[in-house]
Parts: C-alpha cells; sequence; structure tokens
C-alpha cells in the first residue's frame, strides 16, 4: 500500500507532530499500469463510501475521436509510442492519461484515466 497521508516533515525540514495514529482511508493502492495486450482485464473496486471503481489492467481497444469530424470509433491499439508520465512506460506498453498511442487511424492521445474509470478514450492527432 502506497500511503497517503501528510509527511512527517514540514518543508524546512522540522517536524509535524503526529495528532492521531494512520486511517485506513489515507492509504492508497498500486498504479494499475494498464498495458496494451490482446485480451482486455478488468477490476472492480470497492471504494471509500460504497462507490466502485474499474481498474483496466490490459486494453487492446480505444475510443477514438476525430476532433475534425466529431465521430468517434472503436479502434485496436497497436503500440505506445510516447508516455509523458514516465519513460519507461513506452518501452513497456503502459497506457496512461496524457499517453500518444499508435492506433489503426493514425496516433492519438488518451483523455481518460484507464487505471480509474475502466476505459480508453483518445482524440486523434493532426498531423
Amino acid at each position: 500500500m502506497r500511503w497517503q497521508g501528510r509527511s512527517a516533515r514540514k518543508a524546512s525540514g522540522g517536524r509535524y507532530h503526529k495528532h492521531r495514529k494512520k486511517r485506513k482511508h489515507e492509504a492508497g493502492r498500486e498504479p494499475s499500469e494498464t498495458t496494451v495486450s490482446e485480451e482486455a482485464r478488468r477490476k472492480v473496486l470497492r471504494v471509500r463510501g460504497g462507490n466502485t471503481k474499474v481498474r483496466l489492467l490490459r486494453c487492446d481497444f480505444a475510443n477514438v475521436s476525430d476532433p475534425r469530424s466529431g465521430v468517434t470509433r472503436k479502434v485496436r491499439i497497436l503500440s505506445v509510442v510516447e508516455n509523458p508520465a514516465n519513460p519507461h512506460f513506452k518501452r513497456r506498453n503502459i497506457v496512461t492519461r496524457g499517453a500518444i498511442v499508435e492506433t489503426e487511424l493514425g496516433r492519438a492521445v488518451v483523455t481518460s484515466r484507464p487505471g480509474q474509470d475502466g476505459v480508453v478514450n483518445a482524440k486523434l492527432l493532426e498531423e
């Protein structure tokens, strides 16, 4: 689990004095690291408040919209061309928001969050 509570240290290096213990809702989860694969795989999580969150673990298709024509089509993802979140994600074909993927229609930038939404939505880049 990744801890997402307040740090014990101030920006100046001084310490904050703890006024309580850690809470379950402050603990984070591991990143889903959605990869491009032949078979799509999803995972449904129960989150705070009894809501659900769908993690996309593997994906092979994306909903790509063409801004010129305004048409959205479901097309196959071929590979990850660039990922500004982490330079190593390109080699491992990990899809996150902002990643540029190569599709059957051309290059597209991912606008959705696959680890949160369970779907890959993208916008076609005009080259």
